[in-house]
């Protein structure tokens, strides 16, 4: 899904303004109904044990609710092999942004935090049956958290705290909780993605708000360039991102040409690698060095 940014990454900073809207409509779609409060848990969290379908709809689409009843009626059948969530973008429009939707209805299949499958427009039963059937091999077996249900909510406390924190916007503490949880096993993934996104979001939110003007008017001054491409990947402007750094590289040599080199692959890294914007970057990144 072009400009999905990894969701963990960018959660807090959707929830740290607008409270949490209503959306109630009386032709919405069955599911979980998705909004800034609920994101981590019902969508992040819950993909880590089954594959969460995301249906970004819209009152005003009859098309958005037809496709939501006929996944309804998928999930009643299929029970608790797969969750399906639903996102008013009418009335949580920084929840859509963050899927990168361009189109009601969009449906987005998640499993351990990633987007793994998208699609737009109304599909026929039969079609959704198979996808979500393939969605259901594709991750039989390989998320973290499946398994016994007694099991799955046995949450290591160290890794609880370390939520805790994140929910409460509080980036320290969350960081320093994550890295403890590195220091004693340097796999863990979700550890590893926290550290990783947090950083991020402590340098990326500490850049005043012209950063974009600031490189355009001085294209080749290295720190300036990064604080614009940081200041892009939260503004959901991701090609934006990788040409400018991508540009960067192009222009530079030695040590600075690394140091682009690194930034750029490190913006890579908050993606999904499957995502087409991270494909092409790569391979432009790949088309500037060579």
């Amino acid at each position: 899904m072009a400009g999905a940014v990894d969701l963990s990454a960018l959660k807090q900073r959707a929830t740290a303004g607008e409270g949490t809207p209503s959306g109630a409509s009386a032709g919405k779609p069955g599911g979980v109904e998705i909004t800034e409060a609920n994101l981590e848990a019902e969508v992040l969290v819950r993909s880590n044990e089954v594959p969460v379908v995301v249906v970004l709809w819209s009152p005003r689409s009859d098309a958005s609710v037809q496709l939501g009843e006929t996944l309804a009626g998928l999930a009643a059948t299929d029970g608790p092999k797969w969750s399906l969530a639903t996102v008013n973008v009418d009335a949580v429009p920084r929840v859509a942004q963050m899927f990168g939707v361009q189109a009601v209805p969009t449906v987005v299949a998640l499993a351990a935090g990633q987007p793994m499958s998208s699609f737009q427009g109304v599909q026929p039963p039969e079609q959704l049956r198979r996808w979500i059937d393939s969605l259901l091999d594709a991750t039989a077996g390989k998320l973290p958290g499946a398994g016994d249900a007694e099991q799955a909510e046995q949450v290591d406390p160290a890794v609880e705290q370390a939520r805790t924190h994140l929910d409460n916007g509080d980036f320290d503490a969350a960081l320093a909780a994550y890295q403890a949880i590195l220091d004693g096993n340097p796999n863990h993934a979700e550890a590893n993605g926290a550290v990783r996104q947090i950083r991020f979001l402590q340098r990326a939110t500490a850049h005043p708000r012209d950063a974009v003007a600031i490189a355009d008017a001085s294209p080749d001054d290295i720190e300036a360039a990064f604080a614009a491409a940081d200041v892009e990947v939260l503004q959901q402007n991701i090609a934006a991102a990788f040409q400018r750094l991508t540009g960067l590289v192009k222009r530079t040599t030695g040590d600075d040409r690394t140091k682009v080199r690194s930034r750029l692959i490190e913006l890579f890294e908050l993606f999904d690698p499957a995502d087409p914007e991270v494909i092409a970057g790569r391979r432009n990144l790949a088309n500037a060095l060579y």
